[in-house]
């Protein structure tokens, strides 16, 4: 029986000549990632193991990016634990204020991740890499000590689920809606620890930027990893940014499949996910008008700087509807030169936005637009639960950088293809 891409990488990493889905194996790390809420944990479960060294200083990312720059006292406390230990063991890839980003898009841009490669982060969304052909997947901070430490983790092979896409994206829809609409199809559990393998002729026509979003929310759907075969996108992507050897896996012709989930690109619509799940999904069509007081655009989701022009496009010469709070946040200080370049600053701050330095920040209710009781949100994050971006009743609807702001301009929950026929 032929393997799945996943498993091609799971076996290389583990020395063996193949696996199967169900196997325990160890495995060789390429990089450990932590940030600012998970990696103290994980230093005081090193500390207290009576851990006294690390497998490779330059394999080991931190990045201060959750409540930086710090909100709060205990915050602050949080990042100075996190630079200590970053100090102490001579960590190379250690982005403080000033230099940080939000993590899962500083580490592509930075190249600390290429294809092939097995990487763990103690954060849901390290999954993110796959769009890169790298087998990436989200572990507790306990796990991210032990990497850290001797650079291997146990994992159990998963099983995989092909997704086959076809056609292309019609205008004003993303990779965000692309996952949108499969979580909506197959449940926030219809994949749970196994790995959603993108393929067919589909792929080619997105870009790195829909790739990286539609990984990033494979957890979303119950995934162990999602990832995308190695093209020319790739390619182009990682050239002049990694600086190290690295290998494209393709899946056997005979590889073994759980099931296989078909989607016509050509035929989605902006789509949203009302609240409480990622998986109570909808086209636009169906729930715009419904009332909203923030927008958030941003996030490791959608804080590209093709998200940001997406929404640019859309607010140029108009005005966020009085009432409504937009907050547009880049993901890296190079996303953040790249609108003041571009000249998206300027369209946000005119539109009546606030322009934020890169933090995951209101996404997990941390700070930069936390909500009251009783308020709604359109926004391009990746989760909708209860409380996720504050008050326990307070609303979050998941959407395209197209769709908040179309939102933001209307007042409601909007499409884009309406407020941009009004032009």
């Amino acid at each position: 029986m032929g393997m799945t891409v996943t498993q091609k990488i799971l076996a290389a990493h583990a020395g063996l000549p193949s696996v199967k889905a169900g196997d325990l194996i160890e495995a060789k790390l390429d990089l450990v990632l932590g940030n600012d809420i998970t990696t103290p944990v994980a230093v005081t479960v090193f500390d207290r193991a009576g851990l006294t060294k690390i497998f490779d200083k330059d394999k080991i990312a931190i990045v201060l990016d959750h409540y930086t720059p710090c909100k709060d006292i205990k915050s602050a406390q949080l990042c100075q634990q996190t630079r200590e230990f970053a100090r102490r063991f001579g960590i190379t890839h250690l982005y403080d204020v000033g230099q940080a980003g939000i993590e899962h898009a500083l580490l592509p841009e930075k190249g600390l991740v290429a294809p092939g490669e097995c990487v763990i982060g103690a954060d849901s969304h390290t999954c993110t890499y796959g769009a890169l052909g790298a087998f990436s997947t989200g572990v507790g901070s306990t796990d991210m000590a032990a990497g850290m430490a001797i650079g291997e983790n146990w994992f159990k092979v998963p099983a995989a689920i092909k997704v086959t896409l076809t056609g292309s994206l019609p205008p004003y829809v993303s990779g965000k809606d692309v996952i949108l609409h499969l979580i909506g199809r197959i449940g926030v559990d219809g994949a749970l620890y196994k790995s959603l393998e993108f393929t067919g002729p589909g792929v080619a026509s997105l870009s790195m930027d829909d790739r990286f979003t539609i990984a990033n929310m494979a957890i979303e759907a119950g995934a162990k990893n999602g990832i995308f075969p190695v093209d020319d996108k790739t390619v182009e992507y990682v050239t002049g940014r990694v600086d190290r050897p690295w290998t494209a896996y393709e899946a056997d012709p005979d590889a073994a499949y759980d099931s296989e989930v078909v989607i016509d690109l050509s035929a989605l619509a902006p789509t949203v996910s009302l609240p409480h799940l990622p998986s109570n999904a909808k086209p636009i069509d169906q729930v715009k008008g419904m009332a909203i007081d923030q927008v958030v655009i941003g996030s490791c989701t959608n804080g590209r700087i093709s998200d940001l022009r997406a929404a640019a496009e859309i607010l140029k010469g108009k005005k966020v509807a009085d009432g409504i709070r937009c907050i547009v946040i880049p993901a890296t200080q190079d996303v953040s030169l790249q609108c003041i370049r571009e000249g998206l600053a300027e369209i946000f701050i005119n539109a009546g936005c606030v322009f934020s330095t890169p933090t995951c920040g209101p996404c997990l209710g941390g700070h930069m637009g936390c909500m009251a009781q009783g308020e709604r949100a359109v926004s391009t994050t990746n989760r909708n639960f209860v409380g996720r971006m504050g008050h326990t009743e307070s609303e979050v609807i998941l959407a395209s950088p197209a769709v908040a702001a179309a939102s933001a301009v209307a007042g409601c929950l909007a499409s884009p293809l309406d407020v941009m026929k009004e032009d």
